[in-house]
């Protein structure tokens, strides 16, 4: 058994974050049924690279779904959609705040027939202040958290992630919040709202800047690889070209590292005791670290690393990840096998439960794939199917 089985999920969401939550929550088992418009499928298909012209990264996001087309802003749509959420435990939306509302499709209508409806509105800004009105994507997400100001090297701009950072941040709180109310709701009977902007749930990781400021007006500086409160810490060319991090957020890895690479007298200096101490001795640390490993290969860098219990890790890119011995032995890497593209390798489930694992059991599938059978079973039967499809309800 999966532990999420029986928890049905409704998604009318696209893209990224909402999207990506439900992924978390159908990997664990949860029934979650995917919605598309008829016409305006998921910008997320098209997003990405593509293998014979199938989008990659919508075939990760969709994984474990069925899929079906509705209509949402005609009244036969939303109709469907009541029924829909009538037998859910969860409805995922990502839609403006307010445009629920607007089709007739807001919590009190959705609660009438459900009252332990667990609605998840994930926006760019929340459901209420004054930006609520605002169109938001994770890269406004990344630069008004504080992520943007604090990354970056110390002579150069503000640095967004070449990746979606805000949206997948975003994308565990909201199940991780879904699970919470889900909880509640064994001790209340009652559904509740899970309001989920992508501003704070990155906000919330970026550490003590904020409190910082506040009590003592400072601000945290842009230190590009290097940490304001430890040394060593960066990445490092090795001889063959390739590059290494290092770690040493203990003062005993420190010591390790800076006796490894030939420099131990440093550890007896009474500066090098405390974070705060190295990190004013940035320089010279960093320039013994990386003098030690630029002359060596990548390879003699970790064992030697290893071999001192030093903490240091190869930089890798995706063809690396693939080939590692390690995440092949954990089974890190995914294999599903897909109608449309083969064999699809993709990250697999983020966390291993011993007694009732998650699993990946195929991926992202067409377009309204499923309406059918997810229609069906609310009494659709294939003549009022047929009438739907010519009305454009589906």
């Amino acid at each position: 058994m999966r532990p999420l089985e029986g928890i049905r999920v409704v998604e009318a969401a696209t893209l990224f974050a909402a999207p990506m939550a439900t992924m978390l929550l159908a990997d664990f088992g949860a029934d979650v049924v995917k919605l598309e418009h008829p016409r305006r499928p998921d910008p997320a298909r098209g997003h990405g690279p593509a293998k014979d012209g199938t989008g990659l990264w919508f075939k990760a996001l969709s994984r474990n779904k069925r899929h079906a087309t509705l209509d949402l802003s005609h009244p036969d749509g939303q109709a469907l959609f009541v029924r829909l959420a009538a037998g859910a435990d969860v409805v995922v939306e990502n839609f403006r705040p307010g445009t629920l509302e607007r089709w007739n499709l807001g919590w009190d209508v959705l609660t009438a027939e459900n009252p332990g409806l667990v609605l998840a509105r994930v926006s760019g800004f929340g459901q209420d202040g004054p930006y609520a009105h605002r169109a938001g994507f994770g890269t406004l997400a990344e630069a008004m958290s504080g992520f943007a100001a604090l990354n970056g090297e110390p002579d150069g701009p503000p640095l967004l992630p070449p990746l979606a950072l805000a949206d997948g941040v975003t994308a565990l709180a909201t199940a991780f919040a879904i699970l919470a109310a889900l909880r509640a709701r064994e001790t209340t009977g009652r559904g509740q709202v899970v309001d989920v902007s992508l501003l704070e749930p990155l906000m919330t990781l970026l550490g003590p800047g904020v409190s910082a400021y506040a009590a003592l007006g400072e601000l945290q500086p842009r230190t590009g690889n290097r940490s304001g409160h430890n040394a060593p810490r960066n990445v490092y060319r090795t001889a063959d070209d390739r590059w290494v991090a290092v770690s040493s957020s203990a003062t005993s890895i420190a010591e390790r590292v800076m006796r490894l690479v030939g420099r131990g007298e440093l550890v007896d200096e009474p500066w090098f005791a405390t974070g705060a101490g190295r990190v004013a001795h940035v320089d010279e640390i960093d320039g013994a670290v990386a003098s030690w490993i630029g002359a060596r290969t990548r390879d003699e860098v970790l064992d030697a690393f290893d071999a001192a219990g030093a903490a240091a890790g190869p930089v890798y890119d995706a063809q690396d990840v693939l080939a590692d011995p390690h995440f092949e032995a954990r089974g890190t890497i995914a294999t599903v096998e897909d109608p449309d593209v083969g064999p699809l390798r993709l990250p697999g489930v983020l966390a291993r439960l011993g007694a009732t694992p998650g699993e990946i059991r195929w991926a992202g599938r067409g377009h309204g794939a499923d309406t059918a059978d997810v229609l069906a079973g609310l009494g659709v039967d294939a003549d009022e199917l047929e009438r739907l499809r010519e009305r454009g309800v589906v």
